[in-house]
């Protein structure tokens, strides 16, 4: 994949301060869902193909989905650790569990599978199973890939993805593909992001 030129000038190099703008940690699920709640996350920016769902997560952020999970989820959530290995023997990426705020703005929020600092640049890693074959990552994915990207302030990310049949990984080892970032698609999220924290802040 080719990197856009970008539209604006969002992107800078890693700020060295960036772990300061940790808001929550995963492990703690209820201070996790909490602060995810009050924000715009990465799974938030991958629904945002236009400005038609923002009215409908908008509701989901108030009064919750109610869904607790099925067995696709807790396969994932059970392969993880597993994927994330591999993406640290053979990439460096150090598994990550940290919610993190975009520099100068709170209420944007992205929790990154996986990160590594290169040459004063920071990657991250995204980690995804899936039933099906992929010819190309998903264009939610990407959404969600860019918006973690601009969130951190990361040059790049490494998709991960563990495909199964019937929840038995088809391949020892999984697929990866690095992803640029793409300023121009960032901009655009960040729009949508900004008009989902003012429908949030009416309520």
């Amino acid at each position: 994949m080719t990197r856009a030129q970008p539209m604006l000038s969002l992107w800078e190099a890693p700020p060295v301060h960036w772990r300061d703008r940790v808001v929550a940690d995963s492990t703690d699920r209820r201070g996790w869902f909490i602060a995810r709640a009050n924000g715009v996350t990465a799974t938030d920016a991958a629904r945002f193909s236009s400005d038609k769902p923002l009215p409908g997560i908008a509701m989901e952020k108030m009064l919750g989905t109610g869904f607790g999970g099925n067995a696709y989820t807790d396969h994932g959530r059970a392969r993880e650790p597993e994927i994330a290995r591999w993406a640290r023997a053979e990439h460096g990426m150090q598994p990550s569990t940290q919610l993190f705020h975009a520099d100068g703005e709170r209420g944007h929020l992205a929790t990154p599978d996986g990160v590594r600092e290169r040459s004063a640049t920071l990657e991250l890693c995204e980690i995804k199973t899936t039933s099906k074959a992929w010819r190309s990552i998903p264009r939610t994915y990407l959404r969600q890939v860019w918006w973690q990207q601009y969130v951190l302030g990361a040059e790049r990310t490494l998709v991960v993805w563990e495909q199964h049949r019937d929840f038995v990984p088809v391949d020892a080892v999984p697929e990866s593909r690095w992803v640029d970032r793409d300023d121009n698609e960032i901009h655009r999220l960040v729009v949508l992001a900004d008009r989902l924290l003012e429908l949030l802040r009416r309520r």
